[in-house]
């Protein structure tokens, strides 16, 4: 029996959710260019990120036909995760401490797998869910700087899964851990009595060991692997940080925020007269999801700043991330994992040209440096984002770690907004502001094809083009501002009705199954409105409306053609909880002809498709009460009613109940 240690994801969840938790304490840092800061003894949080490859040796053994396959093959991936520890600096200038880690693999498609082997029958694979290690540590200190080395036990959490290649039957296992030791060395450099910026190279080795899976076959593996990376550690009990308080510090000034936003997320059972791959299961279900990241700015000249998210994503999306178009939970990515996956959400370079006119302060924020700029200025982008960090913003309901959570009303839900699974791609975005107006204009890349993790690099043959007018007004001194977008998509899609034709013409094939013959290069295009408007000094309204033509296949975002919202953001001001937040809205979601048309045919979107349809447009409704707790501390609950889910007449309706618990320093 291979040996399984207890560990869930619930209690990885738990200590990185900890750890992630006391690294933010501090909202902003700031590199101190005074005398080098004494090194302190105590404890300390922090993450890291980087690049983790090596090798496995791997033999599968599959007795029944007598085959068996072996070797030796290379593994790499980008990783991130968290340590903690402690560290004692006597006298002599020593450094004598203890250090736990765990690195997670990144959310990109096979960063997971270790190993892989084949025989005519079979196939079989181990995947790495995390890697950690208990070390100890004994470093010197030379002014700013601790040279150490390190060593002790590792341990990974590592997933088998047994493919029967004649009849498809998949045999996977829960995880179970593999014992076996690290030894490494690293720098550390004290940025200031607080933070440390850290080197670090760890090599692992998890000998030999065995794995039976339920029919007669075996998997014997070995694994060599190396951490190269770097992090950031914040230590508890040292002195101030902030250095002096000029808004502009010039080059090498930096800042870092960091946020953590769980979210569990039910509902009852519901009616329903058939379900297809795509629908919500009829008996209920609840899930949960999790994010825990940090935002680094680093000012790098006049007007440049570099901006970098890491970010670790868990969990699942009730019938993992699909049902409606109008999809109730904004953390719920599109790809699930049971363990925590690293993923580089944002690193882009910002220029800012100014132009002019009365100087603005800027507060520190998550994604922005503190500081001043011109009131006109031209602001240049490059780099990994998300499109809507910049485009179909809104004051009232625009992030669901905050506010509202359903897909339809946090965006314009016709929106095909170039993304990843995970809502982020690579682009260059212009922008000129002026104090009454702003127009955005970018480049976006697009998936390769429809819910794709893989995004098309034929860069300006296929694409994504968003242009956006801003105007910001003030009526009877009230602010307001009214956003029109456009969009278009060069992408290589399928068309709905063609695929509607080609099933029609071919017995026992679906619309979903001829999808695919029909994908060539197309374009989609559509629009959005989006207003938001302060009515008192509590109560504020917002609305959208957006259109696409509803004829190619949905690239990115949801399957909504057109959809119409509308809401209030109310502060507690009036009942003496100023930092509270109550709000209410409706969206009203539909899908054109040749989209209805191609679900009713058996065609599955990216969040929908029941095998048939009895078309009617979905309705949504949604309330949530926000409790702050404390200062960054935010409790949610949250109610949503969903009426013709996935546009479906005899199905549901369904009723959503999340809690939310988001913390941001």
């Amino acid at each position: 029996m291979p040996f399984r240690w207890p560990v869930t994801p619930s209690i990885v969840r738990l200590l990185v959710f900890t750890s992630a938790s006391a690294l933010f304490l501090v909202s902003e840092a700031q590199a101190d260019p005074s005398a080098p800061p004494a090194a302190a003894s105590g404890f300390y949080v922090g993450g890291h990120v980087g690049y983790l490859f090596g090798t496995g040796t791997a033999t599968f053994a599959d007795p029944v036909p007598g085959a068996t396959a072996g070797g030796t093959t290379a593994y790499g991936a980008f990783a991130g995760g968290v340590q903690a520890g402690y560290e004692h600096y006597f006298p002599s200038r020593w450094m004598l401490g203890l250090e736990a880690d765990m690195s997670f693999p990144s959310a990109e498609d096979l960063a997971q797998v270790l190993s892989y082997r084949a025989t005519g029958t079979a196939s079989a694979n181990q995947q790495l869910e995390y890697l950690a290690s208990l070390r100890a540590r004994v470093g010197y200190v030379i002014d700013r700087w601790t040279p150490f080395v390190s060593g002790g036990i590792a341990w990974a959490s590592v997933r088998n899964e047994r493919i029967d290649l004649t009849t498809g039957n998949d045999d996977a296992t829960p995880s179970n851990v593999r014992v076996g030791y690290a030894l490494g060395a690293g720098l550390d450099y004290r940025l200031d009595a607080r933070w440390t910026a850290r080197a670090e190279y760890l090599y692992t080795s998890l000998p030999l060991a065995g794995f039976s899976f339920a029919q007669p076959s075996r998997y014997d593996s070995l694994y060599d692997l190396h951490r190269l990376r770097v992090g950031l550690n914040y230590k508890f009990g040292a002195g101030e940080t902030r250095g002096d308080d000029r808004p502009d510090r010039g080059f090498g000034s930096w800042e870092i925020h960091g946020q953590t936003t769980f979210i569990f997320q039910g509902y009852p059972p519901m009616n329903a007269a058939y379900s297809g791959a795509n629908s919500l299961p009829p008996e209920g279900q609840s899930r949960q999801t999790w994010t825990v990241s940090a935002f680094l700015g680093m000012r790098l000249w006049q007007g440049g700043e570099l901006y970098y998210n890491p970010e670790l994503l868990q969990g699942f999306g009730v019938a993992d991330t699909t049902g409606a178009g109008g999809y109730p939970n904004g953390e719920a990515q599109k790809s699930n994992f049971p363990y925590p996956r690293y993923n580089t959400s944002r690193l882009f370079l910002r220029q800012e040209i100014g132009l002019g006119g009365e100087r603005e302060t800027v507060e520190s924020d998550y994604g922005q440096l503190s500081g001043e700029r011109d009131g006109s200025r031209v602001t240049l982008q490059v780099g990994k984002y998300s499109v809507k960090d910049i485009f179909d913003g809104n004051a009232y309901a625009e992030d669901p770690r905050l506010d509202f959570l359903n897909w339809s009303i946090w965006a314009s839900g016709a929106f095909d907004y170039p993304a990843d699974r995970l809502g982020l791609t690579w682009g260059l975005t212009a922008e000129l502001n002026r104090p009454s107006f702003a127009v955005r204009a970018g480049y976006f890349l697009v998936p390769f094809e429809s819910n794709a993790n893989t995004l098309d690099t034929a860069l300006f043959v296929r694409g994504g083009y968003v242009g956006e007018l801003e105007l910001r007004y003030q009526p009877f001194g009230r602010t307001g501002s009214f956003r029109l977008g456009t969009w278009l998509n060069s992408t290589f899609a399928g068309s709905y009705g063609e695929a509607v034709r080609l099933a029609g013409l071919t017995p026992g094939l679906t619309a979903n199954d001829t999808i695919a013959q029909t994908r060539q290069g197309r374009t989609k295009y559509g629009f959005y409105l989006n207003f938001d408007q302060e009515l008192s000094d509590s109560v504020g309204l917002f609305g959208r409306f957006s259109w696409n033509d509803g004829r190619t296949e949905i690239m990115s975002f949801t399957d909504i053609d057109s959809s119409v919202s509308l809401g209030l953001s109310i502060k507690g001001t009036p009942w003496g909880r100023p930092d509270d937040r109550l709000g209410v809205a409706g969206a009203v979601n539909q899908i054109s002809g040749p989209h209805a048309g191609y679900l009713a045919a058996g065609g599955l979107g990216p969040l929908v498709g029941d095998g048939a349809l009895t078309y009617a447009a979905e309705n949504v409704f949604e309330a949530y009460y926000a409790f702050q707790i404390a200062k960054g501390i935010v409790a949610t609950a949250d109610y949503q009613f969903l009426a013709n889910p996935a546009y479906n007449a005899v199905r549901g309706p369904v009723n959503g109940f999340s809690g939310r618990l988001s913390a941001r320093f």
